[in-house]
């Protein structure tokens, strides 16, 4: 299935849920992360809810049964390399399904992150078209997010090439081509926030109730 979106049409999301949630399963309640409850709605439909006016097209990168992520609407697709190497393997997943539909780019965000910059994909793009550079990053309070980050599919072939040779690291593999962050700011908190373990669902609550 795809979904046309309302922003640009040459640019495609992949919303990253592929890893193993191990974290998040302390709690004992098991499942997707990105299915967890914040407010009265999932953490993955308050992605989407930012990112959909960001973007033409949307993709959910989830490993097993694709039905449990029905609901949504969107096109589910695994790792493009098995035994979990990583969300390398998730954003090159989601640049092999943006190719397939004309898309150019795709901006990745984790599934886990529910308040993201609603002009994030707009500034990733203005921050490498300034810095002359293929690739943007997120930023905020010091810290990059190499995860959060604009790629041109047409990198694809050479991501496949150094992840079946071992690479993992995001930061080590966009350096390569070159890669420039985007600073935003983290008041009243940070747009990166994301949910690993049941106490950051519970400091997700009190966030929300504040935003």
């Amino acid at each position: 299935m795809v979904v046309l979106l309302r922003g640009p049409a040459k640019t495609a999301a992949v919303l990253l849920a592929g890893g193993q949630g191990t974290r998040m399963a302390a709690d004992g309640q098991g499942g997707d992360k990105p299915l967890r409850l914040l407010g009265d709605r999932t953490l993955l439909a308050h992605c989407i809810d930012v990112i959909a006016p960001q973007v033409g097209l949307m993709v959910l990168n989830a490993n097993g049964d694709p039905e449990r992520f029905a609901a949504f609407g969107l096109a589910v697709v695994a790792d493009a390399i098995g035994d979990y190497p990583g969300p390398l393997a998730g954003i090159l997943a989601g640049m092999r399904w943006a190719a397939a539909q004309g898309a150019t780019d795709v901006v990745s965000v984790a599934a886990d992150t529910p308040f993201l910059p609603t002009d994030l994909v707009a500034r990733l793009d203005a921050a490498r078209t300034e810095a002359a550079v293929p690739l943007a990053c997120a930023a905020s309070g010091g810290w990059t997010h190499p995860v959060i980050g604009l790629w041109p599919v047409d990198l694809a072939d050479a991501l496949e090439a150094d992840l079946r040779a071992g690479m993992r690291k995001i930061d080590r593999w966009t350096e390569k081509f070159g890669v420039v962050s985007a600073e935003f700011p983290t008041e009243p908190f940070d747009p990166f926030f994301n949910v690993n373990r049941p106490e950051d669902l519970a400091e997700a609550e009190t966030l929300l109730r504040t935003r």
